[in-house]
């Protein structure tokens, strides 16, 4: 019997969450597993990912395939660098949080008044708007 570890998905249509499982090879993707050796949530930021390194290099001695994916998740983690006696990876970086768009927008628009969420640019009144079509349409009979 050939075993494979594999993703098995789980939630919604637009934000899916992964379990990492050992599995035979001929079960369908979300079937019946072996056993549960780790979580995958690729939508949170930064992505999650937890895999219980003990049981991960057991089921890799006894010849368990990996997936595509699964093993980019577990080079990522190092169990696959401590399986194949390969050096480990560099630590994952965490990405530095991203700056609140509304505090830099407050920043770079108030001048020392305290911003009052109008409209940068002043509004045309009609009345203005219809004298300067008249004094246009004016200058153009007169050129004529």
């Amino acid at each position: 019997m050939a075993v494979k570890i594999k993703l098995k998905r789980l939630g919604k249509i637009r934000s899916p969450h992964y379990r990492i499982v050992v599995a035979d090879s001929r079960t369908r993707r979300d079937g019946r597993a072996i056993e549960e050796i780790g979580l995958y949530h690729p939508v949170q930021n930064p992505s999650r990912i937890e895999v219980n390194s003990e049981r991960a290099q057991y089921w890799l001695s006894v010849g368990a395939q990996p997936t595509e994916p699964v093993l980019a998740i577990l080079k990522l983690t190092g169990d696959w660098q401590a399986h194949k006696g390969l050096p480990a990876p560099a630590p994952l970086l965490q990405p530095e949080p991203k700056a609140d768009k509304r505090a830099l927008f407050d920043a770079l628009s108030s001048d020392g008044e305290e911003s009052k969420g109008e409209a940068i640019t002043p509004k045309a009144k009609k009345a203005d708007k219809k004298a300067d079509e008249a004094a246009a349409a004016s200058a153009e009979s007169t050129e004529a």
